[in-house]
Protein backbone atom coordinates (compact mmCIF):
# COMPACT_ATOMS: atom_id res chain seq x y z
CA UNK A 1 0.00 0.00 0.00
CA UNK A 2 1.42 3.38 -1.04
CA UNK A 3 1.56 5.98 1.71
CA UNK A 4 0.14 9.42 0.80
CA UNK A 5 2.75 12.18 0.40
CA UNK A 6 3.62 14.13 3.54
CA UNK A 7 2.00 17.54 3.94
CA UNK A 8 4.31 19.33 6.40
CA UNK A 9 2.68 22.76 6.03
CA UNK A 10 -0.78 21.47 6.89
CA UNK A 11 0.72 19.41 9.71
CA UNK A 12 2.42 22.53 11.11
CA UNK A 13 -0.90 24.41 11.02
CA UNK A 14 -2.57 21.63 13.04
CA UNK A 15 0.36 21.67 15.49
CA UNK A 16 -0.17 25.40 15.94
CA UNK A 17 -3.63 24.55 17.23
CA UNK A 18 -2.13 22.09 19.70
CA UNK A 19 0.45 24.62 20.91
CA UNK A 20 -2.19 27.29 21.49
CA UNK A 21 -4.45 24.78 23.27
CA UNK A 22 -1.72 23.52 25.61
CA UNK A 23 -0.66 27.08 26.43
CA UNK A 24 -4.25 28.16 27.06
CA UNK A 25 -4.76 25.19 29.36
CA UNK A 26 -1.66 26.13 31.36
CA UNK A 27 -2.76 29.74 31.84
CA UNK A 28 -6.34 28.73 32.71
CA UNK A 29 -5.04 26.09 35.14
CA UNK A 30 -2.86 28.66 36.91
CA UNK A 31 -5.78 31.10 37.22
CA UNK A 32 -8.06 28.38 38.64
CA UNK A 33 -5.47 27.33 41.25
CA UNK A 34 -6.32 30.35 43.41
CA UNK A 35 -9.85 29.08 44.05
CA UNK A 36 -9.80 25.34 43.40
CA UNK A 37 -7.37 22.59 44.33
CA UNK A 38 -5.97 20.31 41.64
CA UNK A 39 -8.42 17.50 42.39
CA UNK A 40 -11.38 19.85 42.00
CA UNK A 41 -10.01 21.16 38.70
CA UNK A 42 -9.66 17.56 37.50
CA UNK A 43 -13.16 16.70 38.77
CA UNK A 44 -14.92 19.38 36.74
CA UNK A 45 -12.62 18.89 33.77
CA UNK A 46 -13.37 15.15 33.70
CA UNK A 47 -17.12 15.67 34.05
CA UNK A 48 -17.20 18.02 31.06
CA UNK A 49 -14.83 15.72 29.17
CA UNK A 50 -17.09 12.72 29.73
CA UNK A 51 -20.10 14.59 28.31
CA UNK A 52 -18.08 15.69 25.26
CA UNK A 53 -16.64 12.21 24.57
CA UNK A 54 -20.03 10.48 24.87
CA UNK A 55 -21.79 13.04 22.65
CA UNK A 56 -19.10 12.95 19.96
CA UNK A 57 -18.94 9.13 20.04
CA UNK A 58 -22.70 8.91 19.76
CA UNK A 59 -22.80 11.25 16.76
CA UNK A 60 -19.90 9.36 15.14
CA UNK A 61 -21.50 5.99 15.88
CA UNK A 62 -18.48 4.71 17.81
CA UNK A 63 -19.98 4.44 21.31
CA UNK A 64 -20.36 0.69 20.82
CA UNK A 65 -16.57 0.38 20.64
CA UNK A 66 -16.30 0.95 24.40
CA UNK A 67 -15.32 -2.33 26.03
CA UNK A 68 -14.07 -3.39 29.51
CA UNK A 69 -11.84 -6.18 28.16
CA UNK A 70 -8.59 -4.29 28.92
CA UNK A 71 -9.89 -2.55 32.01
CA UNK A 72 -6.76 -3.37 34.06
CA UNK A 73 -4.52 -1.65 31.50
CA UNK A 74 -6.88 1.33 31.34
CA UNK A 75 -6.70 1.55 35.13
CA UNK A 76 -2.88 1.63 35.19
CA UNK A 77 -2.78 4.15 32.33
CA UNK A 78 -5.29 6.45 33.94
CA UNK A 79 -3.68 6.31 37.38
CA UNK A 80 -0.45 7.45 35.69
CA UNK A 81 -2.23 10.22 33.81
CA UNK A 82 -4.26 11.35 36.82
CA UNK A 83 -1.12 11.56 38.94
CA UNK A 84 0.85 13.37 36.24
CA UNK A 85 -1.93 15.83 35.44
CA UNK A 86 -2.53 16.74 39.08
CA UNK A 87 1.19 17.29 39.66
CA UNK A 88 1.30 19.43 36.47
CA UNK A 89 -1.55 21.65 37.66
CA UNK A 90 0.08 21.86 41.10
CA UNK A 91 3.43 22.90 39.61
CA UNK A 92 1.79 25.62 37.50
CA UNK A 93 1.07 27.67 40.60
CA UNK A 94 4.55 27.31 42.10
CA UNK A 95 7.20 27.76 39.41
CA UNK A 96 7.53 29.71 36.12
CA UNK A 97 5.44 28.38 33.25
CA UNK A 98 8.55 27.84 31.09
CA UNK A 99 10.09 25.60 33.77
CA UNK A 100 6.95 23.48 33.91
CA UNK A 101 6.94 23.02 30.13
CA UNK A 102 10.69 22.35 29.96
CA UNK A 103 10.47 19.57 32.54
CA UNK A 104 7.33 18.23 30.82
CA UNK A 105 9.40 17.71 27.67
CA UNK A 106 11.42 15.02 29.52
CA UNK A 107 8.39 12.71 29.32
CA UNK A 108 9.53 11.06 26.02
CA UNK A 109 12.90 10.32 27.63
CA UNK A 110 11.30 8.60 30.62
CA UNK A 111 8.96 6.80 28.23
CA UNK A 112 11.95 5.16 26.52
CA UNK A 113 12.92 3.44 29.76
CA UNK A 114 9.35 2.45 30.60
CA UNK A 115 8.88 1.04 27.09
CA UNK A 116 11.75 -1.38 27.76
CA UNK A 117 9.93 -2.75 30.83
CA UNK A 118 6.33 -2.63 29.58
CA UNK A 119 6.58 -3.12 25.80
CA UNK A 120 9.85 -5.05 25.56
CA UNK A 121 11.48 -2.44 23.34
CA UNK A 122 15.27 -2.35 23.10
CA UNK A 123 17.45 0.37 24.63
CA UNK A 124 19.77 1.42 21.81
CA UNK A 125 22.88 3.60 21.94
CA UNK A 126 20.93 6.50 20.45
CA UNK A 127 18.27 6.19 23.14
CA UNK A 128 20.90 6.06 25.89
CA UNK A 129 22.59 9.15 24.42
CA UNK A 130 19.21 10.88 24.31
CA UNK A 131 18.57 10.01 27.95
CA UNK A 132 21.96 11.31 29.10
CA UNK A 133 21.57 14.56 27.14
CA UNK A 134 18.03 15.10 28.40
CA UNK A 135 18.94 14.33 32.01
CA UNK A 136 21.85 16.78 31.80
CA UNK A 137 19.37 19.42 30.63
CA UNK A 138 17.17 18.70 33.65
CA UNK A 139 20.14 19.10 36.00
CA UNK A 140 21.00 22.48 34.46
CA UNK A 141 17.41 23.71 34.90
CA UNK A 142 16.89 22.40 38.44
CA UNK A 143 20.48 22.99 39.68
CA UNK A 144 20.23 20.64 42.69
CA UNK A 145 23.82 21.50 43.66
CA UNK A 146 22.77 25.08 44.47
CA UNK A 147 19.67 25.45 46.62
CA UNK A 148 17.34 22.63 47.74
CA UNK A 149 14.89 21.57 45.06
CA UNK A 150 11.60 23.45 45.26
CA UNK A 151 8.31 21.61 45.59
CA UNK A 152 7.21 22.97 42.21
CA UNK A 153 10.23 21.59 40.37
CA UNK A 154 9.82 18.18 42.01
CA UNK A 155 6.12 18.15 41.08
CA UNK A 156 6.82 19.10 37.44
CA UNK A 157 9.56 16.47 37.14
CA UNK A 158 7.32 13.76 38.58
CA UNK A 159 4.47 14.90 36.31
CA UNK A 160 6.70 14.13 33.32
CA UNK A 161 7.17 10.58 34.60
CA UNK A 162 3.39 10.26 34.96
CA UNK A 163 2.91 11.46 31.37
CA UNK A 164 5.56 8.98 30.23
CA UNK A 165 3.61 6.14 31.83
CA UNK A 166 0.48 7.41 30.13
CA UNK A 167 2.18 7.36 26.72
CA UNK A 168 3.57 3.85 27.13
CA UNK A 169 0.31 2.29 28.30
CA UNK A 170 -1.60 4.20 25.61
CA UNK A 171 0.70 2.63 23.04
CA UNK A 172 -0.08 -0.77 24.58
CA UNK A 173 -3.83 -0.12 24.47
CA UNK A 174 -3.79 1.01 20.82
CA UNK A 175 -2.83 -2.55 19.85
CA UNK A 176 -6.37 -3.67 20.66
CA UNK A 177 -8.54 -0.67 21.58
CA UNK A 178 -10.00 2.26 19.63
CA UNK A 179 -9.51 5.94 20.40
CA UNK A 180 -13.13 6.21 21.57
CA UNK A 181 -12.65 3.36 24.05
CA UNK A 182 -9.41 4.84 25.41
CA UNK A 183 -10.87 8.34 25.79
CA UNK A 184 -14.07 7.04 27.42
CA UNK A 185 -12.21 5.16 30.14
CA UNK A 186 -9.82 8.09 30.53
CA UNK A 187 -12.50 10.61 31.45
CA UNK A 188 -14.68 8.08 33.32
CA UNK A 189 -11.93 6.80 35.59
CA UNK A 190 -10.46 10.22 36.21
CA UNK A 191 -13.90 11.48 37.17
CA UNK A 192 -14.08 8.77 39.84
CA UNK A 193 -10.48 9.35 40.99
CA UNK A 194 -11.11 13.10 41.24
CA UNK A 195 -14.38 12.66 43.13
CA UNK A 196 -12.66 10.43 45.70
CA UNK A 197 -9.63 12.71 46.15
CA UNK A 198 -11.59 15.98 46.15
CA UNK A 199 -14.39 14.73 48.37
CA UNK A 200 -12.61 12.55 50.93
CA UNK A 201 -12.90 15.40 53.46
CA UNK A 202 -16.52 16.11 52.58
CA UNK A 203 -15.68 19.54 51.17
CA UNK A 204 -15.81 20.12 47.41
CA UNK A 205 -15.71 23.74 46.30
CA UNK A 206 -18.36 24.75 43.77
CA UNK A 207 -16.79 27.12 41.21
CA UNK A 208 -17.97 30.68 41.00
CA UNK A 209 -19.40 32.18 37.83
CA UNK A 210 -16.02 33.59 36.79
CA UNK A 211 -14.31 30.20 37.12
CA UNK A 212 -16.61 28.24 34.81
CA UNK A 213 -15.28 29.65 31.51
CA UNK A 214 -11.76 28.70 32.65
CA UNK A 215 -12.90 25.20 33.60
CA UNK A 216 -14.52 24.75 30.20
CA UNK A 217 -11.33 26.04 28.58
CA UNK A 218 -9.18 23.56 30.52
CA UNK A 219 -11.57 20.72 29.64
CA UNK A 220 -11.79 21.43 25.93
CA UNK A 221 -8.19 22.58 25.38
CA UNK A 222 -6.74 19.19 26.29
CA UNK A 223 -9.09 17.34 23.93
CA UNK A 224 -8.47 19.82 21.12
CA UNK A 225 -4.69 19.67 21.61
CA UNK A 226 -4.54 15.90 21.37
CA UNK A 227 -6.87 15.89 18.36
CA UNK A 228 -4.61 18.43 16.61
CA UNK A 229 -1.51 16.34 17.34
CA UNK A 230 -3.20 13.20 16.02
CA UNK A 231 -4.30 15.04 12.86
CA UNK A 232 -0.80 16.47 12.34
CA UNK A 233 0.79 13.04 12.69
CA UNK A 234 -1.57 11.73 10.01
CA UNK A 235 -0.21 14.35 7.59
CA UNK A 236 3.54 14.16 8.24
CA UNK A 237 6.12 11.99 10.07
CA UNK A 238 6.78 12.46 13.78
CA UNK A 239 10.28 13.78 13.03
CA UNK A 240 8.63 16.66 11.15
CA UNK A 241 5.65 17.22 13.42
CA UNK A 242 6.98 16.97 16.96
CA UNK A 243 9.78 19.56 16.71
CA UNK A 244 7.03 22.12 16.01
CA UNK A 245 5.65 21.29 19.47
CA UNK A 246 8.90 22.52 21.01
CA UNK A 247 7.88 26.09 20.12
CA UNK A 248 5.50 25.76 23.06
CA UNK A 249 8.45 26.54 25.32
CA UNK A 250 9.39 30.01 23.98
CA UNK A 251 5.69 30.85 23.59
CA UNK A 252 4.86 30.01 27.21
CA UNK A 253 8.04 31.78 28.34
CA UNK A 254 6.78 34.92 26.56
CA UNK A 255 3.35 34.51 28.19
CA UNK A 256 5.01 34.15 31.59
CA UNK A 257 7.12 37.25 30.99
CA UNK A 258 4.25 39.43 29.75
CA UNK A 259 1.50 38.40 32.17
CA UNK A 260 3.31 37.10 35.25
CA UNK A 261 6.64 39.01 35.15
CA UNK A 262 8.60 35.73 35.04
CA UNK A 263 12.29 35.94 34.18
CA UNK A 264 13.91 33.76 31.52
CA UNK A 265 17.19 32.56 33.01
CA UNK A 266 20.26 31.42 31.07
CA UNK A 267 20.11 28.05 32.87
CA UNK A 268 16.53 27.54 31.65
CA UNK A 269 17.49 28.39 28.06
CA UNK A 270 20.52 26.05 28.03
CA UNK A 271 18.75 23.20 29.81
CA UNK A 272 15.65 23.48 27.63
CA UNK A 273 17.78 23.46 24.49
CA UNK A 274 19.47 20.24 25.64
CA UNK A 275 16.13 18.56 26.42
CA UNK A 276 14.67 19.61 23.06
CA UNK A 277 17.85 18.48 21.29
CA UNK A 278 17.62 15.10 23.00
CA UNK A 279 14.02 14.65 21.84
CA UNK A 280 14.89 15.72 18.30
CA UNK A 281 17.81 13.28 18.20
CA UNK A 282 15.50 10.46 19.22
CA UNK A 283 12.84 11.43 16.66
CA UNK A 284 15.42 11.70 13.86
CA UNK A 285 16.87 8.28 14.66
CA UNK A 286 13.41 6.73 14.75
CA UNK A 287 12.38 8.26 11.42
CA UNK A 288 15.41 6.74 9.67
CA UNK A 289 14.50 3.17 10.60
Amino acid sequence: MTMPPAQPLRAAIWMTGAIISFSAMAVAGRELASGLDTYEIMLYRSAIGLVVVVLVARVAGTLGQVSPRSIHVHFIRNIAHFTGQNLWFFALGLIPLAQVFALEFTAPIWAMFLAVLVLGESLTKIRLTTAVLGFAGVLIITQPWGAPLSLGIIAAALAAIGFAGTAVFTRLLTRSETVTCILFWLVSMQLVFSLICAGYDGDITWPGAQAWPLIVLVSLAGLVAHFCITKALSLAPAAVVMPVDFTRLPLIALVGYLFYSEDLSIALVIGSTMIIGANYLSLSATSKK
